[in-house]
């Protein structure tokens, strides 16, 4: 089940809720118990490197497939 960060516009604390996406929409009380929430926009970041050269490629190949099928 996703969570959703949400922030009340009462006392402005950020909180997140694990919900249906159905229910993303609906009120969500903070935890001091207003109810004029808002539902925030989060991000994921995905980090990581993927170095190919042409020098690690394979001798020979290349096209479609990565050589060897292709011809």
């Amino acid at each position: 089940m996703p969570r959703y960060d949400y922030r009340c516009r009462s006392c402005g604390a950020t909180f997140e809720l694990t919900r249906p996406m159905r229910e993303s929409g609906d009120p969500a009380p903070c935890p001091q118990g207003h109810t004029d929430s808002v539902k925030l926009l989060t991000t994921v970041g995905i980090t990581g490197s993927a170095s190919t050269s042409a020098a690690a490629a394979p001798a020979g190949g290349g096209g479609c497939c990565g050589g060897g099928c292709c011809g």
